[in-house]
């Protein structure tokens, strides 16, 4: 009886042990992976186009998979990558050479009617010419090519390098007719954030043409090199909810945040002539000659846009992407349209998104929030698990499936309500009982460490206090 009792004993002695060391290294991987511990995580591929180096990569898209694809220069990045988790394409130009041949393409003279772009698909840099570009610069840029080497491809593309004057909701003013953009705040007054070409400095815009009372005045803008400008509504106010953008048929889609795009995201544009289409990114940071001048930096897309769609937001799963700016085309035949990147811009006007969830933590540059590459023409779709894409949201705002009391159709990630509006943002909250239980069953919070570190503390002293009680036993005479 006395041996069962020490075995009993010793037992309970090495599972307290081994619960505190267990316990502590849950503790310790929680609060390692804590996302306000270092910030929110860096995307697979992000982290490894930075650890590899532009002269070992060159460039990250989503697959058709939704899986991320890194393009690397040898096999051993190759490796990096798939120990990382995602698929890897050997190329033969680094990022560094693409990089270069853009550089000399923006240093030849300009020919307007012009743009080009890195496809990470095809491993170059794509210089394309509209039906205004005439033979002469054609074999012009030709030869400057040939000097550049196989790392660019020249294509002759229909129609017309333009500006989209003429996003959802039109503005007018006496130059033409634009879309609004998004609405942003700078912390006292409201704007509206537009295309820079749409109007000057000093433009006045109206709601609907003839009408006797301004909407706003633009104050300050940027193009041609960028394509944004900001209009202070006149009484301050918007003129409608202020994180929604209409997508027609009485509409909207409700903005929760702001984000970088991804090549191969699937994305959606609202204007106000040619309404709601959706495409996919192709290329980031492209070049275009527009006949006013040269635009830098924009994102190329294969969604559709006419004259008036300038200015027009692009966003996808409840996110800002962009601001229309231009391109080729029409929505009967298709074309791409370039856009400037709204991070960018609200970073240059020093201004972020008003009436959006999160309204601090929720802004450009959370580089998450990409959508799920799928076919055009039905809704945005939710991202792949493991892959680039963030939750919908991304940087704090946490937004999901929404349930609609409406009738409507889904917008993927967000669900249409029964005033119209298309919703984005989780129902659920992060405080109260039900949230805190959550946290403490949750296996990456501290919760499960601190339980187990908890019972392993009260087994030894249960042990301990066994011990005493047979020792007390013992100088009693007891029989132990």
């Amino acid at each position: 009886m006395r041996h069962a009792r020490r075995t009993a004993r010793r037992i309970t002695r090495l599972a307290a042990v081994g619960g505190l060391l267990c316990g502590s290294l849950l503790v310790t991987h929680a609060i390692a992976s804590e996302p306000g511990a270092s910030g929110p995580p860096v995307p697979v591929g992000e982290r490894l186009v930075t650890q590899l180096g532009t002269a070992r990569t060159a460039g990250r898209w989503l697959g058709a998979d939704g899986r991320t694809v890194v393009a690397v220069t040898d096999a051993g990045a190759a490796a990096d990558v798939r120990r990382a988790g995602a698929r890897a394409e050997v190329v033969r130009h680094s990022m560094r050479d693409l990089r270069s041949a853009a550089a000399t393409l923006r240093a030849a003279p300009r020919v307007a009617g012009t743009a080009w772009a890195t496809d990470y698909g095809s491993n170059e840099v794509v210089l394309r010419a509209d039906s205004t570009v005439s033979a002469a610069d054609w074999s012009r840029l030709a030869d400057v090519a040939k000097t550049i080497g196989a790392s660019v491809r020249m294509e002759r593309t229909r129609g017309t390098f333009t500006t989209r004057v003429d996003g959802a909701s039109p503005i007018f003013a006496s130059g033409g007719r634009c879309s609004a953009g998004f609405d942003v705040t700078d912390g006292s007054d409201a704007f509206l954030l537009t295309a820079g070409h749409c109007g000057p400095v000093g433009t006045t815009w109206f709601a609907r043409p003839g009408d006797a009372t301004a909407l706003g005045t633009t104050v300050s803008g940027t193009f041609p090199g960028n394509d944004f400008s900001l209009v202070r509504y006149d009484d301050g106010v918007p003129r409608t909810e202020s994180d929604v953008v209409a997508i027609g048929g009485g509409r909207g889609v409700r903005i929760t945040g702001a984000a970088d795009p991804v090549v191969g995201q699937r994305v959606f544009r609202s204007g106000s002539t040619t309404g709601l289409h959706s495409g996919r990114v192709t290329a980031l940071n492209a070049t275009v000659n527009y006949p006013e001048g040269t635009v830098t930096g924009l994102i190329q897309t294969t969604v559709c846009a006419e004259p008036g769609d300038s200015g027009g937001p692009l966003f996808a799963d409840g996110l800002a992407l962009g601001l229309t700016s231009g391109g080729n085309g029409d929505c009967d035949a298709g074309g791409t349209t370039f856009f400037q990147p709204v991070g960018a811009a609200m970073t240059a006007l020093d201004v972020r998104l008003a009436g959006a969830s999160g309204d601090d933590g929720s802004q450009a540059g959370a580089g998450s929030g990409q959508a799920r590459p799928g076919g055009d023409g039905s809704a945005p779709s939710g991202p792949p698990a493991g892959s680039e894409a963030g939750a919908p949201g991304g940087g704090g705002t946490g937004t999901g499936v929404g349930t609609g009391t409406g009738p409507g159709t889904h917008m993927g990630g967000v669900a249409e309500t029964g005033d119209g509006t298309v919703s984005g943002t989780r129902t659920s909250t992060d405080t109260g009982p039900v949230a805190a239980i959550s946290r403490v069953v949750n296996t990456r919070s501290v919760g499960p460490g601190l339980l187990v570190v908890g019972g392993s503390l009260i087994a030894l002293v249960a042990a301990r206090s066994m011990r005493a009680s047979r020792l007390s036993r013992r100088g009693r005479g007891a029989w132990s």
